[in-house]
Formats: structure tokens, sequence, C-alpha cells
């Protein structure tokens, strides 16, 4: 990766991994798209305002600035793209084909990331393989288990270089959550240190892979590194790191907040969206194949978002 264009650069993970391969790769080398201008990601590097299904406005772009990676970070998540699927199919699949026409044009890299959402409830639930049934229940999932396919097309018929993971609940101390099922993870944290309570819409018993954002910025950038010989698998990549229901992340929070209340009023579609989703999924093929390792665990997570929170807190900051 030289010159790297990152689409949806304001969202969750875009403007981590906007601030991650700036520092990584320069700052001038990292262009930040998003369909609006974001202060955080655009002081530091180029900035551009781009809608991603505008086609001719993406290739623009890309030839302007000699890009040749591209990471699509485009997507409406879960329970929001339940509530308008058809919507949610517009802006997933249209960001992809877009980034994968312009990338065939170009010849540029593009990494898309998929979900543990592409999985559905026929999928083995514990120690998901990664070779296995994908009969996705929502939109969002829909749109991934396609958005794989479709990479995978795209390699094969006109040699595009994707690469993907299925990423699972993702948890930021830097941006808030955005409509995902497993926001919950990141709002408890929020409520404990405002509140010093937190009503969960997740049942207790409901486990998801979770995974702390140092740890997803990492599986980014290593997967966009790795010697592309020994890429048996593409799109996409199972990567795992932590699996919890809420009573354990209730606990862990307690622990080091003994006052913490959590009581529960469950969603009724969210919770039907994580029954369909994998407890845990097996990362095997990912550690054999780059060399993927995740260095953080419920204890050491919680420890720094409750630090970084509570400081941002005493800062009136949140």
């Amino acid at each position: 990766m030289k010159k790297i264009l990152v689409v949806g650069a304001g969202g969750q993970i875009g403007s981590e991994l906007t601030s991650h391969l700036r520092k990584m790769y320069g700052d001038s080398n990292v262009v930040a798209a998003d369909i609006r201008r974001n202060t955080n990601i655009s002081s530091d590097g180029p900035f551009v305002e781009l809608d991603i299904l505008e086609a001719q406005r993406l290739a623009y772009i890309v030839h302007k600035y000699d890009i040749d990676t591209i990471f699509n970070l485009v997507a409406l998540l879960s329970a929001t793209g339940e509530k308008n699927p058809s919507l949610a199919w517009k802006i997933n699949m249209g960001a992809l084909m877009n980034t994968l026409e312009v990338a065939t044009l170009y010849q540029c890299a593009v990494f898309t990331p998929s979900s543990i959402g592409a999985f559905g409830p026929t999928t083995p639930k514990d120690k998901t393989p990664q070779d296995t049934i994908m009969r996705p229940t929502t939109m969002y999932g829909v749109c991934k288990v396609t958005g794989e396919l479709l990479a995978d097309y795209y390699h094969q018929r006109y040699n595009i270089d994707t690469r993907s993971v299925r990423f699972p609940g993702i948890i930021s101390n830097v941006t808030l959550p955005g409509g995902g099922t497993t926001d919950y993870a990141v709002e408890i944290y929020y409520e404990a240190v405002k509140s010093g309570k937190f009503v969960c819409p997740i049942p207790s018993g409901m486990y998801m892979d979770m995974m702390y954002m140092p740890d997803a910025l990492d599986a980014c950038v290593q997967l966009m590194e790795a010697d592309p010989s020994k890429l048996v698998h593409r799109n996409s990549f199972n990567i795992a790191s932590m699996s919890f229901e809420p009573e354990m992340i209730a606990a862990a929070i307690k622990k080091r907040m003994p006052g913490f209340e959590m009581t529960y009023e469950v969603d009724p579609v969210k919770e039907a969206i994580a029954e369909s989703w994998p407890n845990s999924l097996d990362d095997t093929c990912a550690r054999e194949e780059w060399g993927w390792c995740p260095k953080w665990n419920l204890e050491t997570m919680t420890d720094d978002m409750l630090k970084v929170i509570g400081r941002k807190h005493k800062e009136g900051l949140i």
C-alpha cells in the first residue's frame, strides 16, 4: 500500500482506521472520503466529499490521487438495515459494486469488511468454521454474503486483489456506535461511566463474538500487507478475539465499579438478529495464512475503555 483511499472514513471503523493508516504510511498518502466533512479526519490529511454511489466521482478521486488501495467501509448496519432493507441493499451493494468497478479500471487492491452477520441460524454456532453454510436472515447479512461472493468473482475474473475479514462486534472508546446489534457492548461502558446504570437490549446468555478496535485496525493492515501467495481464502476470513454474553461484560465492569447496575429491556429485533449469529468463530485460517493474533481480551479491554471514557467524562466531552 502506497496511496490509500478510505471510503466511509467518517464511520465507526473508518475514522479510526484513517488515523491508524496515516500514522503508518504518512498523512499525505491516505485520502479520507465521506459523504460529509468530518473535522476529526479532514484536519490531518487530504479529505474529499464523496457519495460512493456516484461512480464517476469515485473514479475521478482514484485517478487524481493515484490510489492503489481502497478500503470500502460504507454500509448500513444490521439493526438499521432491518428498518429499511431496500436502502441497505442500495447503499451496501452499490458502494461495493462501484468500488470493484473502479478498482478494475485502475488496478487497485480492495478491502471490504464482511461480518458475523453473514452467518445465519443454520450455521454451526460454536467455533463456526471458516467454510460453512451461510444463510443469513437479515438484509445486512444478505449484503455481506453477496459482497464476499462478488469480491471473489472480481478477483477470479479480473485479477483484482480483493481481501476481507468477517468482523465480530467492534468495541471502541473513540467513536460512538451506529446502529449495530453488538452496539450494546460499547454503550454499556459509556452508561457505566455517566450514570452507573445500563439497560441492556440483548438478553442474558446471548453470546456474540466481539473485538476491541485496536485489534480490528491491526487486522485490516496485516491482511492487506500479507503475502498474496499464502492466501488460500480471500473473501472472507473469520477473525476472533473474545466471546461473551451481557452478564460477563457487566461483571467485568462491576469488578472495577462495584456500584454498577444492569437491567434488561430486550429489543426483539436485536434479539432475533443476535440469535441467528454464531457464539464464537474459528479463526484458524487467518492465523495460519497471514499470522492473525489478537492482543486484547475482555479484562484488558475493560480497563482501557473505562480509563479513556472516564477521562472524557471528566473533561466534559461526553
